[in-house]
């Protein structure tokens, strides 16, 4: 690995690039296997994901899972271990080792590729003991709701990562830094048990009545300690590792004011922190109101993208094209939307199954890739397969869409929306991208073709179709008009020959 000190030097002396469109990457799927040793792979892609035009990358969890090498990383036991010490059957995380994963991010940094570290702050499993402690069983569906009385159970709490031996840290967890559980070890019981004395937060997603438990023990934000020892690791990690930004996991489960606070405490020793929130509701009303109550300082997935494409894929060419984007983030908060279109969670096998169909994969990263709003991020399964899925690689197609979003999709954007089967989209182009400029033309039904004028600065040109889904090529008039066309079911995206 290299030193710290070159490394430094390495980052110190990038020169200032012309700037390129952004495009995310996450970097792993749901069922990678500790053989598949995600880090070094990291590691020896950097240089090709440059080259596609990769310029962010998502990382899994890097920190020890309950489950040890098997666990993906979002059963958190100890937020310290990067694959450092031998916990839970094991030194190395699913993906690999400590010196593994910082070099990994070395790697990706010298190809100027930004680093974003999944966050996973709601809940803990694993406990290294049990304790007894008072708690009232709540209603599954109405978290608002007792069922029983405060009763005596034994509950996994305590974690003093003996293994460790405070390294880093000596904050040990108990009972009163939690908010809840779903094990009750005296009983041999699931449940979701709320400790006495204690209350879920208010400002989470209202699913269930509330949405505050997720899993595990349940992680009290209202404990003062519990936020000075949060705050005190993310400036750790961001200091330990030098990764550049956070994705956020699960933020529908943790108060909004929280998430607000931590995030400016990490801002103070990292001023340009960029974070992106998970949270998963297909209500555009519901993302808003939350972005708003962060001060907008948490960009969210688009969700409701998500499931558009998703009903899209699966309507047999009965959805309104032209309302693709209807509800969406992307639309009404522009600047505050990573647009995907696929998962680790949505992926086969997973609780948010919501795969979508391979025909329209090219259309919906077409929507995410070549569109001037919002940050589009690619997906490891879609990339590069999954094989235990049976889910075949695309790697050849997003190389292609991602080459024409660093070169061509640059300008002024202007949509021809106005089919409920074909749509269509230019992108006029700018002078700092010689050559730049685009139409995107697709259908979810049977094919066809629009009359678009382009502009003047792509007028007079012979366009072809980079896919090379239609062969023919397209002559654009002096005054900007042309014909342009694609198949039924698929996407066709011309630029000036």
């Amino acid at each position: 690995m290299k030193s710290r000190s070159s490394y430094d030097t390495i980052i110190s002396e990038r020169k200032v690039q012309m700037k390129e469109n952004r495009i995310l990457m996450q970097y792993f799927e749901w069922y990678l296997k500790p053989e598949d040793k995600l880090w070094q792979k990291v590691s020896q892609e950097a240089k090709e994901l440059k080259k596609v035009g990769i310029t962010d990358v998502w990382l899994p969890p890097a920190y020890k899972g309950a489950g040890g090498k098997y666990d993906a990383g979002y059963a958190v036991y100890d937020l310290y271990d990067l694959g450092e010490f031998n916990q839970k059957g094991s030194i190395e995380t699913k993906y690999g080792t400590k010196d593994e994963y910082l070099q990994a991010i070395m790697d990706l940094h010298e190809n100027d590729i930004k680093v974003y570290a999944d966050i996973v702050l709601n809940h803990k499993i694993g406990a290294d003991e049990a304790e007894n402690v008072y708690a009232s069983e709540e209603e599954y569906q109405n978290r608002n709701v007792d069922t029983t009385l405060p009763t005596k159970i034994k509950a996994w709490t305590i974690y003093n990562f003996p293994m460790r031996n405070n390294k880093y840290s000596d904050f040990k967890w108990n009972y009163k830094h939690f908010n809840g559980t779903d094990w009750d070890e005296s009983g041999r019981k699931n449940g979701i048990f709320r400790f006495s004395g204690k209350h879920w937060d208010k400002s989470v997603d209202e699913e269930n009545g509330n949405y505050d438990y997720l899993m595990g023990a349940d992680i009290d934000f209202n404990n003062s300690e519990v936020v000075e020892e949060l705050n005190k690791w993310g400036k750790w990690y961001l200091d330990f590792t030098r990764v550049d930004n956070f994705r956020l996991d699960a933020v529908k489960h943790i108060k909004s004011g929280f998430m607000a606070d931590w995030i400016r405490n990490m801002k103070e020793s990292r001023p340009n922190l960029q974070c992106v929130g998970e949270y998963w509701n297909r209500n555009i009303d519901v993302l808003k109101s939350y972005i708003n109550n962060t001060d907008s300082t948490i960009p969210l997935f688009d969700v409701p993208l998500h499931y558009n494409f998703y009903e899209a894929s699966n309507c047999n060419g009965n959805f309104d094209f032209a309302r693709i984007f209807e509800n969406t983030l992307v639309k009404e908060m522009p600047g505050l939307a990573v647009t995907f279109v696929d998962n680790h969670d949505t992926e086969p096998g997973q609780a948010l199954f919501s795969w979508i169909s391979d025909w329209f994969k090219p259309l919906a990263y077409a929507l995410i890739l070549l569109r001037k709003d919002g940050l589009p991020c690619v997906f490891y399964g879609d990339y590069y397969g999954i094989p235990s899925q049976n889910v075949c690689a695309k790697k050849e197609m997003l190389d292609n869409m991602m080459q024409i979003r660093k070169q061509y999709a640059y300008g002024e954007q202007i949509d021809y929306f106005d089919h409920h089967d074909v749509i269509a989209w230019i992108r006029t182009g700018d002078e700092e991208h010689p050559n730049s400029g685009l139409v995107t033309i697709m259908s979810d039904g049977p094919g066809g073709g629009k009359t678009m004028n382009v502009g003047s600065r792509l007028a007079n040109s012979t366009f072809y179709d980079y896919t090379g889904n239609v062969k023919e090529t397209v002559y654009v008039d002096n005054e900007g008009n042309g014909i342009f066309y694609c198949n039924g079911g698929s996407v066709s995206v011309w630029v000036k020959k």
